[in-house]
């Protein structure tokens, strides 16, 4: 009780300078869709995360320069030499939803991917079931659930016996308390989570909330800030560079030292997108949301009031007709954001190496 009290107390930063601390601390990593725009691949990737002296990367089965046995056992030579774990991915395992497009069968695609996750020393494959627009349409959200059970069922002698557990992520379709259901159904023996904490605004959760629902099921993470405001039909988010946003990651990552220490903070930073809507003053929206908890809503609700939107420079991604200069900027901003939340993390957090 001691260590909980003390943590909530100090601020993040007094962290990093208490002696000893760093053999406790949490890792800091990062996700590499942070840096879409660069197109590198594993290896270049492991050479920016040294660089920035990261202990862990998040990686998708699609980074790699190729899934042939020898590659994979040469990117996860060069990660140990690095001192970096991998966490890897792997797309969406649904085919109920709308944007299913594999050629393989459901198992036979999440097979694939404890193959490679296996391969490069991982213990966990991220996945995902749908997105925001999976929910309120038809079929109904419940039947993707449903369809996804099926799935998970039909692979789990497969999961079970790979030593690989699947991180299906809250990917703004589940709210926490329905991903929680999911894998206790599943079996938290096969299945966790990929705790992200900026589609928790997609459903209207604090993302505090998300952690302490999925936070004892989470395998890895996609950690982000977010700026969250009010406007004349509901509310607005917009993500934003760790630190820029409204979320208190002094008081989050405190609760994460608690509930799930071992899983790296990776860090999933995605700017150069406008302001998401949330128009919950409109009967419409809720067409999503029939069950939400009113708690959990009036949560949601003080995040917004004490919120506020991102004043800062940020350049906004366009169509394909967007002028080259302007794409080098996006490109160089993922970047500049990317090694900025890594400073916080550190310096603000006591998250990581120095």
């Amino acid at each position: 009780m001691y260590r909980r009290s003390f943590l909530q107390t100090i601020g993040g930063g007094a962290l990093a300078a208490l002696p000893g601390w760093a053999a406790g601390r949490v890792k800091l990593g990062l996700d590499v869709y942070s840096l879409r725009a660069f197109r590198w691949k594993a290896m270049r990737l492991l050479d920016f995360a040294a660089s920035q002296k990261l202990d862990a990367v998040q990686m998708s089965v699609d980074n790699f320069e190729s899934t042939d046995p020898a590659h994979l056992a040469a990117v996860k030579a060069k990660a140990d030499g690095y001192g970096i774990r991998i966490d890897a991915g792997t797309g969406r395992i649904c085919p109920t939803t709308a944007k299913w497009n594999h050629r393989e069968t459901p198992v036979e695609y999440i097979a694939e991917g404890l193959r490679v996750a296996r391969a490069v020393g991982s213990k966990s494959v991220r996945c995902y079931v749908g997105n925001i627009g999976s929910r309120g349409g038809d079929p109904p959200f419940e039947a993707h659930v449903a369809s996804t059970l099926k799935v998970l069922k039909a692979a789990k002698s497969r999961v079970i016996d790979s030593g690989v557990r699947l991180a299906i992520e809250n990917h703004g379709d589940f709210e926490a308390r329905e991903l929680k259901a999911l894998i206790e159904e599943a079996g938290a023996d096969m299945v966790g989570c990929c705790l992200d904490t900026g589609n928790p605004l997609h459903v209207m959760e604090d993302p505090l909330l998300t952690l302490e629902v999925l936070g004892p099921y989470a395998l890895t993470t996609h950690v982000r800030d977010s700026a969250v405001f009010g406007y004349s039909r509901g509310a607005a988010f917009q993500w934003v560079a760790l630190g820029d946003g409204s979320i208190d990651f002094h008081e989050w990552t405190a609760r994460y030292r608690d509930i799930c220490p071992e899983v790296p903070m990776q860090l999933e930073i995605i700017t150069g997108r406008p302001p998401y809507l949330l128009p919950f003053y409109e009967k419409s929206f809720w067409k999503s949301f029939p069950n939400k908890p009113a708690a959990d809503f009036n949560r949601f609700l003080r995040l917004v009031r004490n919120g506020h939107p991102f004043l800062g420079r940020m350049v906004i991604a366009g169509g394909d007709d967007m002028p080259d200069v302007y794409r080098e900027a996006l490109r160089e901003q993922q970047r500049v954001d990317v090694e900025r939340s890594a400073r916080y993390a550190k310096q603000e957090l006591g998250v990581g190496r120095s």
